[in-house]
């Protein structure tokens, strides 16, 4: 296969560029599928870890979904919402110390070992437990792996740990990696870590910084006949406008995650050739929250925090930032989720007069130039929206005489200033509700979360009551007792505001017609795409 050398430049500037393997004429996507192909997708930014099972999170698993694998995917039809994939079966104990996995046979490594149980031990127990972001919450509890055979891995707990907060996790925090490859040394540091070793349908194959990532077929893949693509490239697109610009010229096949900014959609749904897609990312629920640094002593002040949640207009984002495509939200637990979701809980409608008195209550009164004080304001890079909502939050502020500084960061810089140095008073961020507040929620607020983990509570808020709360759902097995806990956690933080939920949103992919079998799981763009194909 010929080294792709289409550079961002050449994306940005508009060229009549135009990849021989993609080529292909603008049919329905009713097409038979066909083996090879190289497909091109629009990334608009660069992880410095593309290694899942230490960095949950999407940007991480869409490359990587393709190279590691987990021990379940998430499915629209497959019994409790999952898929088997390196697991066959998983079953929990009564008592809740225990989860037993059933492994599949057959399968290996990119570097032919196979692949056994003592992988998946090794992944849990030194990877997932002390250094995954979101799985050292889940899994904190996890004392031993016990591998009685090579297909079979038994999760023992030291304190009763939910079946069903294990089994919503698999997707997401159970990514698993080869134990040959990571014993030596620090697993940080490790080359995998930036090159990564899997089992999946695409082995990693390189990184050009600043232009593109590439991915190849894996021919030895476990599953016959797949994957279908040869290749995968994504090509690095940080200026998103430009997406859509490289959707129409044939330069890229597929925007995920809104790539296209969604001024353009109504315009690019319109052109022949190209479809926009709204399915695939059920499982992937984003939430604009502002973050906040309790180090500070005016934003340690509950009067000052109540006050900025009520100069938001949360209508007002919805509409203008996210032009109707998302929703307004009341707290950590996002409203399109039936089982944990509570409306019962504090709100703060939008209203400067009240923001104005609660901050003269507080002792903090305008200077003659009107401000109050000055705060650092750091909008996470990663979407147009949270950049939007940044200049949006900084106007917002000022109507009640808070001066904020926007900062505005590249990824790495912006995770190293918020999750590690603490470089930050407010911070824009968006979490995803992975389908348990246990999973990607509660480390938000948790008190005790070490510096450096990304997408934590790093605002040096603690609050015991909430804590414990956290604690006991971690631990209560029953269903309703646990989801009654959940709906307490809600009502506290929207009282206490360690952080302000501002809105709740998915995503939207525009992909050529040309691109078959997408969308057909609920976190799709994260996913495997082993059977993903180029029509022919």
């Amino acid at each position: 296969m010929s080294e792709f050398t289409i550079s961002r430049r050449t994306v940005l500037a508009g060229s009549a560029f135009l990849l021989a393997s993609t080529a292909l004429p603008t049919i329905g996507l009713a097409q038979t599928p066909r083996k090879g192909g190289r497909l091109v997708v629009a990334a608009d930014s660069e992880p410095r870890n593309l290694n899942p099972a230490i960095v949950a999170s999407n940007g991480v698993f869409f490359i990587s979904s393709k190279v590691v694998e987990t021990l379940a995917e998430a499915s629209f039809d497959g019994k409790d919402g999952l898929d088997p994939r390196l697991a066959l079966s998983w079953e929990g104990a009564a008592d809740g110390l225990s989860v037993t996995f059933k492994l599949r046979d057959g399968v290996k490594w990119h570097d032919g070992k196979p692949f056994t149980s003592a992988d998946v031990a090794f992944s849990a127990l030194q990877i997932w437990k002390p250094l995954q972001n979101l799985g050292r919450t889940v899994f904190k509890d996890l004392e031993a792996v016990d591998t009685p055979d090579e297909l079979t891995a038994v999760f023992k707990f030291a304190k009763p740990t939910p079946f069903q907060l294990i089994r919503n996790a698999l997707p997401a925090l159970s990514s698993v990696v080869p134990k040959h490859i990571y014993e030596t040394g620090k697993i940080e540091e490790n080359p995998a870590t930036n090159a990564p070793i899997g089992t999946g349908p695409f082995k990693f194959a390189e990184h050009k910084p600043g232009e593109y990532y590439r991915l190849e077929k894996n021919a030895d893949y476990w599953v016959k006949d797949e994957p279908y693509l040869d290749e995968i490239i994504y090509q690095v697109l940080p200026d998103r406008t430009s997406a859509a610009s490289a959707l129409e010229a044939e330069e890229i096949q597929l925007a995920a995650f809104s790539a296209v900014p969604l001024a353009d959609l109504d315009r690019i749904s319109k052109l022949p050739g190209l479809k926009v897609i709204t399915k695939g990312y059920e499982g992937l629920t984003y939430q604009l929250v502002v973050e906040i640094n309790h180090r500070r002593k005016e934003l340690a002040d509950l009067k000052v925090r109540q006050a900025i949640a009520h100069a938001i207009d949360k209508d007002f984002v919805v509409k203008t930032v996210f032009l109707g495509y998302a929703t307004t939200a009341t707290g950590p637990v996002p409203k399109n989720d039936p089982q944990f979701y509570t409306a019962d809980v504090p709100t703060y409608a939008f209203d400067v007069a009240k923001a104005n008195a609660l901050l003269d209550e507080a002792g903090y009164s305008k200077g003659d130039d009107g401000k109050r004080f000055s705060l650092k304001l750091l909008p996470a890079p990663y979407f147009n929206e949270t950049k939007q909502f940044g200049d949006y939050l900084r106007q917002a502020l000022a109507a009640i005489g808070i001066d904020a500084q926007l900062i505005n960061n590249d990824s790495a810089a912006h995770i190293k200033a918020v999750y590690t140095d603490h470089a930050f008073d407010l911070a824009v961020g968006p979490p995803v509700f992975r389908g348990d507040p246990a999973i990607s929620t509660t480390i938000l607020v948790q008190s005790g979360i070490p510096d450096g983990v990304p997408f934590s509570n790093q605002g040096g808020y603690k609050s015991d009551e909430l804590d414990a709360l956290i604690a006991k759902a971690s631990e209560t097995l029953d269903t309703a007792a646990r989801t009654e806990l959940y709906k307490a956690f809600q009502k506290k933080v929207a009282e206490d505001l360690p952080l302000i939920n501002v809105a709740e949103w998915s995503f939207i992919s525009v992909v050529r017609d040309t691109v078959g079998n997408i969308a057909n799981n609920p976190r799709w763009a994260v996913s495997n795409w082993a059977d993903t194909y180029l029509a022919g």
